[in-house]
């Protein structure tokens, strides 16, 4: 499975007094489609755990084109779009549920960590071997411009 779907209306409690999605509500719901990722590949995680591997958030990148607003349904797709030596990135964007239209895109940059030592490690081999299984190759991302 390349991409993982997630479906779920604006929340109030996500939104300013205008009703406007706050800019930090689309980091969480990256994190929930990640999360969704997570639960369709439990393997997967326990075997990271077995070999000591945790993949916390190292960077974050968004790019805003649209507001989301209370009440309406978002749709938000993430997919695995590279996986290096250290690190594994997400792309993530957030669609209105009922046009479409892009509403945020961004990345989410994991590195590998070792529980036991508390440094940065490569990721195990048989670890990418599981990763690299769900690389969207053949729809790349588009690049998030960094500097402005």
């Amino acid at each position: 499975m390349d991409t993982i779907e997630v479906k779920f209306p604006v929340r109030y409690s996500e939104c300013d007094p205008l009703g406007i999605a706050h800019h930090s509500s689309y980091v969480i719901w990256f994190e929930e489609a990640r999360h969704e990722y997570r639960r369709r590949h439990p393997a997967d995680y326990d075997q990271l755990a077995e070999e000591g591997v945790f993949m916390p958030l190292a960077e974050l990148h968004v790019r805003y084109r649209a507001p989301a607003r209370f009440g309406d349904v978002i749709t938000v797709r993430s997919w695995m779009s590279e996986v290096r030596s250290r690190r594994a990135t997400f792309y993530h964007e957030v669609r209105h549920g009922g046009t479409e239209e892009v509403l945020a895109e961004g990345e989410t940059v994991h590195i590998c960590f070792d529980v036991k030592t508390m440094e940065l490690k490569k990721i195990p081999p048989r670890v990418r071997g599981l990763l690299e299984r769900y690389l969207k190759i053949q729809n790349p991302k588009p690049q998030i411009p960094k500097d402005g």
